[in-house]
């Protein structure tokens, strides 16, 4: 069922339209225009390497395909000779087609810059990992970077009608019902591999029966067990979940953090990654308006780390809705980072002269300890005395919010700072 020509290719309608870079290299155009090098990035069963075979067929050019799964620096530079010798001898324009780019490590890349920079050939490069990190710096430059989507429910919708009816396909052998169409659109979740390849696996188990052929939601069900995720744990998937994982925790959301906890979880995250993820947001967002949080979120760890998968589920979900539902505070992840910007830009002073160290032989003749007021020796625990250094003194790093437990410490600190500063109610 893969398309002959752009014209059939379903969805990626933003980068076929009429004088598009992928039309000009299409319509075999001699330009400059025409010759300039893509980068298709985009998820599993997009249509990369369906649009790469479409524009072979319909270009006019001569067409190579190299995989960065199996081919070296040898290969590419195999492919360049004879790219240059049909330039120069033939007149004949070479596309030179490369799947999984990410895979080829710098100096392989290197190897197609002379190519790519002098027009030997036109480089269709396909990947499904972000270009910015995984392609070098000088071929990035001389290519166009094209995104391509996932496909929408109505672009596998098409597909499926399209290989019930059409004779690459079951030639109107099958009929599918609505629901099992659904099924195997959620299914797919945007990938249209895997909705042909669902088809094809519950077509199978209805050709088999008796009478007419058809492909209902619980042959669906019984042929593809369940939906897999798309889920790439070095790639964009990994960095958008934990990120909406993180910001629905921030965000006081249980339901959509248990939502995104689960989706790491199916997908075979690191279960210690998720771990460290709780402890930080523990700290940096809920902080001193609920300090149990970091003990939970740490005892998560644990649990982890002494109990293993599956059943450590339970306990990182348990810190999971502790920490949604605790109230929230940067308050001290503020103040450190204040603190931290003070001492890098120089603002530290010296120790106050009664703070240092007078224990050593020789420190009570440098004054050190001189003056220092035991805290214990007043009853309240608290009493007048100077900790900051001279150039911040009166400075305030920590602003607790007075949520939760900061209630409690805005008002004891307001108490502490008047007595330790000397400062009127």
């Amino acid at each position: 069922m893969r398309p002959t020509s752009l014209d059939e290719v379903v969805g990626q309608q933003h980068l076929l339209r009429a004088g598009s870079p992928l039309r000009l290299l299409a319509d075999g155009d001699s330009g400059q225009q025409g010759a300039i090098s893509v980068i298709l990035w985009g998820p599993p069963g997009t249509g990369k390497t369906t649009i790469a075979q479409a524009l072979a067929h319909s270009s006019g050019r001569k067409f190579v395909e190299l995989s960065a799964i199996n081919a070296g620096v040898k290969d590419v530079r195999v492919v360049m000779e004879q790219a240059l010798n049909d330039r120069d001898l033939f007149d004949i324009a070479t596309v030179l087609f490369l799947d999984e780019i990410h895979r080829f490590t710098k100096a392989q890349q290197d190897a197609l810059l002379p190519g790519v920079e002098n027009g030997w050939v036109t480089l269709v490069a396909a990947t499904t990992e972000n270009p910015s990190f995984s392609v070098i710096s000088p071929l990035l430059s001389r290519s166009l970077l094209l995104t391509l989507q996932p496909l929408s429910d109505d672009d596998l919708y098409l597909l499926i009608e399209r290989a019930v009816n059409d004779d690459r396909g079951y030639g109107g052998s099958i009929t599918v019902e609505a629901d099992a169409a659904r099924a195997l659109v959620q299914f797919a979740s945007g990938d249209a591999r895997r909705t042909l390849t669902g088809l094809e696996a519950t077509a199978a188990l209805a050709l088999q029966r008796e009478g007419p052929s058809v492909v209902t939601a619980e042959l669906v069900a019984e042929a593809m067990d369940r939906a897999l995720l798309r889920y790439d744990r070095n790639g964009d998937e990994h960095y958008d979940v934990i990120s909406a994982f993180i910001k629905s925790l921030r965000g006081s959301d249980p339901d959509a953090a248990i939502h995104y906890l689960a989706r790491m979880i199916e997908a075979g995250e690191d279960a210690r990654f998720i771990a460290r993820r709780l402890i930080v947001h523990s700290a940096e967002d809920v902080g001193m308006a609920d300090p149990q949080a970091l003990v939970i979120a740490t005892a998560a760890a644990d649990a982890v780390q002494f109990i293993g998968m599956p059943e450590a589920r339970i306990p990182l979900a348990e810190a999971t809705i502790y920490i949604a539902t605790a109230p929230k505070s940067n308050a001290a992840c503020v103040a450190i980072d204040d603190a931290l910007a003070d001492v890098r830009k120089g603002k530290i002073g010296t120790v106050p002269k009664h703070l240092r160290d007078a224990h050593y032989k020789g420190a009570k003749a440098l004054g050190h300890g001189k003056g220092y007021r035991y805290p214990h020796d007043d009853p309240r625990g608290v009493l007048e005395q100077e900790y900051l250094p001279e150039p911040l003194r009166g400075k305030r790093y920590y602003d607790p919010r007075g949520l939760g437990n900061e209630r409690e410490i805005t008002e004891r600190l307001d108490k502490i700072r008047r007595i330790t500063r000397g400062e009127r109610a």
